[in-house]
């Protein structure tokens, strides 16, 4: 993992099509501001995670229903 140290209003850029700025500092909390293609999905972890068991579940379901 590369880890960055940046500042508010600071920026990363990843592959010069996504950048990612330092929005905004409280406590604990960094609030991060991300620019990328349309066709560049960007989610949370936890979103992205739940996505895939939403969609292991409905397949499943669907195996279900094709079994009988």
């Amino acid at each position: 993992m590369l880890v960055f140290s940046r500042k508010k209003n600071e920026s990363i850029v990843i592959n010069d099509n996504i950048t990612i700025v330092i929005v905004d500092i409280r406590g604990d909390k960094v609030r991060l501001g991300i620019e990328a293609p349309k066709d560049v999905p960007v989610h949370r972890r936890e979103v992205l995670e739940a996505m895939k068991r939403l969609k292991l579940e409905q397949a499943q379901i669907q195996a279900g229903k094709e079994s009988k």
